[in-house]
């Protein structure tokens, strides 16, 4: 019997059977063994749920509008001593699991930071998305800590329900604010649910806009940091630039789509509000 702290992982799911095998197998070869998976899904029309219980998963299907809630959900039904949240399209290098543990047991930190890259094969704007996302490592403003002891993610009160974007971000704030220690390990996760085309980023953005104000009102000045489109680790590795030409216009073009896809989700997320108010007024 594996006597070491039992970690539980939570995935939110919605659809997700074209990716979500992987992410399973990846769990299952962890070097580390005391682990339970916990799928919370939100009404999948596909094979998601078939895909997780599969693998042995504990399926739980839920009304929920949103991840956060969904993530919540999973959170009160682990019986880990750690909790790790990871989205149904992320696969995991084989020893983040152990590293992560061995970061809290042995040398005393209440969360861990663990490097999300992408994977570059699945289209030329994973390519950029890759290219972004190194740029993050070792940074420690525009992260976010999915790996943490249990009684850390409810004494900050979880996630907070009401944001659909940020959330992530929203989470990690609370808990440096707390005074708990954050640390890093070297293995990754490698996200392989990368858009293939602009249209998909500007969908999503402009999505994520229509509800980032409350983000941003909760965040103050760090939540705006952490959003912005120039960024201290961009300024520190500015050589990378150089590197791959295309790449470089390639996150030019991509981040044009993203800021200007979220500015029209929160202009038109204030209408829609707008909207409400007159309407509650007028009845």
């Amino acid at each position: 019997m594996d006597r070491r702290p039992l970690v539980s992982i939570v995935i939110p799911t919605y659809n997700s059977a074209r990716t979500l095998g992987r992410t399973l197998e990846s769990i299952a070869r962890q070097t580390y063994g005391n682990i339970e998976v916990i799928v919370v899904d939100k009404g999948s029309s596909d094979s998601t749920v078939d895909v997780a219980r599969s693998f042995g998963a504990r399926v739980l299907v839920v009304g929920a509008s949103e991840r956060s809630e969904q993530k919540n959900v999973g959170a009160r039904e682990a019986r880990g001593d750690y909790l790790y949240f990871v989205d149904s399209d992320f696969i995991l290098e084989p020893g983040v699991v152990e590293e992560a543990v061995d970061k809290c047991e042995v040398e005393g930190y209440d969360a861990v930071l663990i490097h999300n890259t992408s994977d570059p094969t699945v289209s030329f704007w994973a390519r950029v998305r890759k290219f972004e996302r190194d740029f993050y490592m070792g940074d420690r403003l525009n992260v976010a800590v999915r790996f943490m002891r249990r009684d850390v993610f409810f004494s900050v009160g979880g996630f907070d329900e009401g944001l659909v974007a940020g959330e992530d971000y929203d989470l990690h704030n609370r808990i440096a604010r707390a005074g708990y220690r954050i640390g890093e390990i070297r293995s990754r996760e490698i996200h392989i649910g990368e858009p293939r085309s602009l249209l998909e980023v500007a969908r999503k953005h402009f999505y994520y806009g229509k509800t980032i104000g409350r983000f941003i009102a909760k965040n103050g000045r760090r939540g705006v940091a952490q959003l912005s489109p120039v960024r201290p680790s961009y300024l520190k590795q500015w050589r990378r630039f150089f590197d791959d030409p295309l790449v470089t216009v390639g996150f030019i073009v991509y981040q044009a789509v993203r800021y200007s896809s979220a500015l029209a989700g929160l202009l038109a997320g204030g209408l829609e509000a707008g909207a409400r108010r007159l309407r509650g007024a007028n009845r």
